[in-house]
């Protein structure tokens, strides 16, 4: 008998794969078959988690207290001074009152909401130059310009690098909120307010660092300048905490993390559960003292300022809520159409004692 041989397909041996089960393709698979029993218990199944999750979420969400007041328009003289560039180291503050009718137990946050502002817009997203917010190359004008999309946010003309540069760094959030308690008719207790402690681990201790010497900032950043919108340098961002200042400090990193859609909240303090607020806030008046700086008009935007608990889904949001609770409906809806049909389809039994 002659010796066997692979058949010609008309490529070279060589490039043929060998007669393994692996290669071709003859390896035991498991073949789902696909019955109306498991495929209407899939839909029920996924249908029941999906609603189930949705109405523990609307729930959840319906028990997160808010207070959120928009001060655009209570700051109007504010508001018409900060439409010219050239009033923007002129003072400008203004007072905010109102009430909590019952007790907000709990942890509280205060955020700051901006709506009509496009941080999600590709060219600001990507102006930033991520080797200088790590402490490298600071002061480095050549590096700014060719690694970074800073520009023109990048070097001034004299050739004076910006630390830190790009478009988001430069239109930083920088209006102060402080928030008062009236413990009686003319007496003002402070609200204790914590700065730090407000951003994700990841961003505070590994996509921002300080450059060197971190223990003098004013001579790291020695050679740079602030950004042209910026009021102080970024060394002096919190002039009370030297842990958090220049890239690490908790509003700049806050502010950095840019915010996909055009309306947003960003978190700006939290409030300290000391004294009278061991328990949270308690019911009464309150006022806002707001040193108003971020213009906003000339988009036609407006400022929010918010007050919110917190509970394991996160703040007021009832999108997702109602978006599991929608596809569960539809899903188990669609599961009993199915349930119907295949009833309805079926082929009856045939009676083995009947006569034909």
């Amino acid at each position: 008998m002659g010796k066997k041989t692979q058949p010609d397909y008309g490529l070279p041996v060589s490039r043929c794969p060998d007669n393994t089960a692996f290669k071709q393709q003859r390896l035991p698979a498991w073949k789902p078959l696909l019955t109306a029993e498991s495929v209407l218990s899939s839909f029920f199944i996924i249908g029941l988690f999906c609603l189930g999750v949705g109405i523990s979420w609307v729930i959840a969400t319906k028990n997160v207290k808010e207070i959120r007041i928009n001060y655009s328009d209570y700051c109007s003289e504010c508001t018409k001074l900060r439409e010219n560039s050239s009033n923007s180291e002129k003072l400008c503050s203004c007072t905010i009152n109102f009430s909590v009718q019952d007790d907000i137990k709990g942890d509280v946050f205060l955020y700051y909401g901006l709506s009509n502002f496009f941080q999600n817009h590709r060219r600001y997203a990507i102006s930033r130059f991520d080797a200088q917010l790590l402490g490298r190359n600071v002061t480095n004008a050549e590096s700014i310009q060719k690694l970074s999309y800073c520009a023109p946010f990048s070097v001034y003309n004299n050739g004076t690098p910006m630390a830190p540069c790009g478009a988001i760094a430069n239109s930083m959030f920088n209006d102060t909120i402080s928030l008062f308690y009236h413990t009686d008719g003319s007496t003002k207790l402070p609200v204790p307010l914590l700065n730090t402690g407000n951003t994700w681990w990841s961003d505070k201790n590994v996509k921002f660092s300080n450059p060197k010497p971190k223990d003098n900032l004013i001579q790291a950043f020695a050679g740079s300048a602030r950004p042209p919108y910026w009021q102080k340098p970024a060394y002096e961002l919190d002039p009370y905490d030297p842990n958090n200042n220049a890239y690490i400090n908790d509003d700049f990193i806050n502010w950095m993390r840019v915010a996909a859609l055009p309306s947003f909240r960003k978190l700006y303090r939290r409030i300290s559960r000391v004294q009278t607020f061991s328990d949270g806030l308690p019911a009464g008046n309150y006022t806002y003292v707001i040193e108003y700086n971020f213009p906003v008009s000339k988009f036609g935007g407006r400022k929010h300022v918010i007050l919110s608990t917190l509970s394991w889904c996160g703040g007021n949001n009832m999108f997702l809520g109602i978006a599991y609770t929608v596809t569960g409906a539809a899903i188990i809806l669609t599961a009993f159409v199915m349930l119907a049909l295949h009833l309805k389809t079926r082929p009856k039994k045939k009676n083995p004692f009947s006569y034909r």
